[in-house]
This record gives C-alpha cells, sequence and structure tokens, in this order.
C-alpha cells in the first residue's frame, strides 16, 4: 500500500487524465475533460512538490477533495443511465482520489504527532 502522498499525488493525476480522456472519446461530451484538467493540475503540484511540501500538499488536497465531491454528480448521471462503463470509470476516478485524500490526511496526521 503507498502511503507516500507524492506517489499517491502521481497515480491520482495519470489516473484521472488517462481516464477522463478515455471517457471523452467515448462520449464526446467535453465536461469529460475536466477530471483531466484537475489531473494536469495536480501533475504540475506534483513536480513542484518537493521545493515547499507544505503547500503544494494543501493545494493537492484541496484540490483532491474538490474532485471527489464534483464527480458525484457525473456518478449518479451514469446510475441513471444504466451505463456500467461509465460507471467504472467515474468511479474509478472517485476511488483514487479517496485513496489519496487517505493518503494525505494520514501524512498530516503523522507529521503533527512529530
Amino acid at each position: 500500500m503507498i502511503t507516500n502522498p507524492k506517489k499517491a499525488t502521481f497515480i491520482t493525476s495519470v489516473t484521472l487524465i488517462s481516464i477522463s480522456i478515455i471517457g471523452y472519446l467515448i462520449t464526446c461530451a467535453p465536461t469529460a475533460l475536466i477530471p483531466s484538467a484537475f489531473g494536469i493540475l495536480m501533475l504540475l503540484c506534483y513536480y513542484f512538490y518537493d521545493k515547499n511540501n507544505k503547500l503544494f500538499a494543501h493545494i493537492i488536497l484541496a484540490l483532491l477533495i474538490l474532485v471527489f465531491i464534483a464527480l458525484f454528480t457525473p456518478l449518479n448521471k451514469r446510475i441513471d443511465a444504466a451505463d456500467v462503463w461509465g460507471i467504472f470509470r467515474v468511479g474509478m476516478m472517485q476511488l483514487v482520489s479517496l485513496y489519496s485524500i487517505i493518503c494525505f490526511i494520514s501524512s498530516f496526521i503523522e507529521a503533527r504527532k512529530k
């Protein structure tokens, strides 16, 4: 289990970018690219993470929470449409985002203990 927030950020950003591009290619809906924009922002923060890890950790966590909450609307639409692959795509993005949120919160708790 990866509990390093920096690695979790990379995995999440790549997942968001790739799955949202796949979703765009399948549905041709431009709104499918919104998670990709968040993934690109997280990828930029990933590269600057070592320069000021506290600042970028908080920025990434805010982006992750925003993406996690924002993905509930497309998930509900995919459930209503009974689109199994759409549910899988959006659910996968939410699961990966939730995992990264947990990694960041656990690292914040560990840093607070030290």
